[in-house]
């Protein structure tokens, strides 16, 4: 998938709650926050355009890719 780098303000409490949500799910911040942000879109009934959910079909395919990797090195210890 590609990304974009970006700078965001966030309030403590938010950051924190992020930083703490990653790291329990053993990603990083910015995994974990593109995750939520596309959850609330989701979630508020953004409806993406005909090339949109191409992308985001894309963009899900390289999310299990990745977790299925991250999942294999941390089977190897």
């Amino acid at each position: 998938m590609a990304t974009r780098k970006v700078t965001l303000s966030l309030d403590a409490g938010a950051l924190e709650f992020a930083e703490r949500a990653a790291k329990a799910h053993g990603i990083s911040v910015s995994s974990w926050l593109s995750k939520a942000a596309r959850r609330e879109a989701v979630r508020t009934g953004y409806t993406p355009h005909t090339e949109t959910k191409q992308a985001e079909a894309l963009a899900l395919a390289d999310e299990l890719e990745r977790a299925r990797a991250e999942e294999d090195l941390r089977a190897e210890g």
